[in-house]
């Protein structure tokens, strides 16, 4: 065989990688007395170690034996505190780089977790927290959930609370609630997405209760929700359990009894990103005309005449379009389209409850003209029942919705007024905003995002200057207070203008005014935050002929501004923006 042959089935050519020969030769220091320099002491056993290994695996070791402590001057160690065996495991571990944790019982795989935390092993903290997190069950997860909440591994501890969250009455009748610390059962129970019924969290605590007879009750009680239980349950099943005063019980049934439905802390099923208003979930929709489109998932094939969900405006004494969930669920996001195969626009109001007798309104837009997707915030709210009511529709007296989608979002969101306050860019047919007024071989160029592809024949919207405008329409009333737009500059023409917006496209405010300056290529604005639907771009002079040309508007401004000393506040000429690092 030939040398060039040799040379072409190296792995890399002038690399030599013996990684596997290094573990291998420390690894065989494991325990082992040869040129051990250090003896750690554990449970009154003696382990060989070598100091120069310990300390380049570990920031714990090293400053344990190299930063001047007394432990740096003796040949033996002890390590308090410490289990035997998980200590072996860590320490072959260290030497080797390899644990087989399936190998493991998971007591002792807690052990080991515990005293990576304590040595700071990082990286094996992290390799066992997501081991623990794959084998989950109804068996071991309070002990999981007990561990990550003392050592403050929030990945792990968020894992076990949404298993736990799934699986609550489970949990709460297993033997291992009963070993939860007071601390991680107060926290388990405390959570608003723990499912179960009230009455049955109170059993459960009771049964901790006894067998923790050291532990002070009052706060952990505190966290049981006691208005959620009714009168025969406070009576018959925590009253003679003494463990609550009787002041607190009589609070629990006024409470209850003064209080609106909404406003008391419901419990709810809670699954991050997933569409609760599904088929699937065991929602239905109770109300309204040709019920079976709007949860069916279809987004595409709907005309005049089928694939939405409708109810008359006028005549439908409120009932609207009435959505039940497959059971209580916290949601603060809802996905509603609303029919767009025309230019219509509609207004409508959303209404959320738990009962269907006390109603809580989370979306008002009957003062906005609304079309095609709605994107919805609003705070988090354990919710059984949604009321959608149509109030407007610009062409008849009917409201139609396609599709309908409601969940919990992780997603963050700012909302100012009940309405959201967005940073990208909403003006773009992605967020289904259109141009309803302007000329260009194109309807939507104007927000198609494409800042490059213009010249003398296209590219761009324009109006004539003294006769129309430009009118941009966003899907939904957004609360804004910037933006940003490109007038046309392949030569060295100035324009001045104007931009009004409105929700309704009758009541227009000014929020910016260049009719008596000289304007070219980037325009950035800003201006105080309000409620917008519409915007309303007016050209009032072009140096070169009597057409307005804009090639590019978004809202608010994609860009970050910071405004100079010298520059206005409502208007950011190129020269004055000061770029963010």
């Amino acid at each position: 065989m030939s040398d060039s042959h040799h040379l072409g089935t190296a792995p890399s050519l002038g690399e030599v990688e013996h990684i596997s020969h290094l573990s291998e030769n420390v690894g065989a220091l494991f325990l082992n007395e040869s040129y051990s320099d250090v003896t750690l002491l554990i449970e009154g056993n003696r382990i060989p170690g070598h100091k120069v290994i310990l300390a380049a695996r570990s920031d714990y070791f090293r400053a344990l034996l190299y930063n001047g402590l007394l432990e740096t001057t003796l040949t033996e160690v002890e390590l308090k505190g410490t289990s035997l065996a998980a200590f072996k495991v860590l320490l072959k571990y260290i030497y080797t780089g390899h644990m087989t944790l399936a190998s493991l019982k998971e007591e002792m795989v807690l052990d080991i977790l515990g005293l990576a935390h304590q040595y700071n092993f990082v990286e094996l903290e992290s390799a066992i927290s997501d081991y623990l997190k794959a084998i989950l069950n109804i068996r071991n997860v309070c002990m999981i959930y007990d561990m990550a909440s003392l050592f403050n591994l929030s990945s792990l501890a968020e894992v076990c609370c949404s298993f736990v969250d799934r699986n609550a009455l489970d949990i709460i009748h297993h033997e291992s609630f009963l070993a939860l610390s007071a601390t991680a059962l107060k926290e388990m129970i405390s959570r608003d997405s723990f499912c179960a019924s009230e009455v049955d969290i109170f059993r459960a605590v009771c049964e901790w209760a006894q067998q923790n007879p050291d532990t002070d009750m009052e706060d952990i009680l505190s966290a049981v929700r006691l208005p959620l239980m009714a009168l025969p349950e406070l009576l018959n099943v925590v009253r003679p359990t003494g463990l609550v005063s009787p002041d607190t019980i009589l609070d629990a049934i006024k409470t209850r009894t003064e209080s609106r439905d909404t406003d008391l802390k419901y419990r709810g099923y809670l699954m991050p990103e997933e569409n609760v208003a599904a088929p699937k979930h065991g929602a239905q929709v109770l109300h309204g005309e040709l019920r079976a489109a709007l949860l069916d998932g279809d987004v595409h094939t709907y005309d005049m005449e089928r694939g939405f969900t409708r109810h008359p405006i006028d005549d439908n004494n409120g009932q609207g379009i009435l959505v039940m969930l497959g059971r209580h669920c916290i949601i603060n996001h809802m996905r509603m389209l609303l029919w767009d195969r025309d230019l219509r626009s509609y207004s409508y109001y959303i209404e959320v409850s738990v009962d269907q007798k006390d109603w809580v309104k989370v979306i008002d837009h009957t003062r906005y003209l609304c079309r095609s997707w709605q994107q919805l915030y609003f705070k988090p709210r354990v919710v059984r029942y949604i009321r959608i009511v149509g109030t407007h529709n610009t062409v008849n007296r009917v409201f139609h919705v396609v599709s309908f989608e409601c969940m919990y979002t992780n997603r963050p969101f700012r909302l100012e007024k009940d309405l959201l306050y967005p940073v990208h860019n909403v003006a773009t047919v992605s967020a289904n905003a259109w141009v309803t007024e302007g000329v260009s071989r194109s309807r939507n160029a104007l927000i198609n995002g494409d800042t490059e592809n213009y010249d003398w024949d296209s590219g761009y919207t324009c109006h004539q200057l003294g006769s129309g405008s430009i009118i941009v329409q966003l899907a939904q009333p957004f609360v804004l207070d910037s933006m940003r737009m490109l007038l046309w500059d392949c030569d060295d023409r100035s324009y001045s203008y104007y931009i009004e917006v409105s929700t309704d496209q009758q009541n227009w405010h000014t929020v910016i005014d260049k009719k008596k300056e000289a304007c070219r290529a980037w325009q950035n604005i800003t201006f105080p935050a309000r409620p917008v639907v519409f915007i309303r771009i007016v050209g009032t002079h072009n140096t070169a002929n009597e057409v307005f040309h804009c090639v590019h508007f978004e809202c608010p401004a994609q860009i970050p501004l910071v405004l100079s000393p010298n520059s206005s506040a409502s208007s950011i000429s190129d020269s004055s923006i000061v770029k963010l690092e």
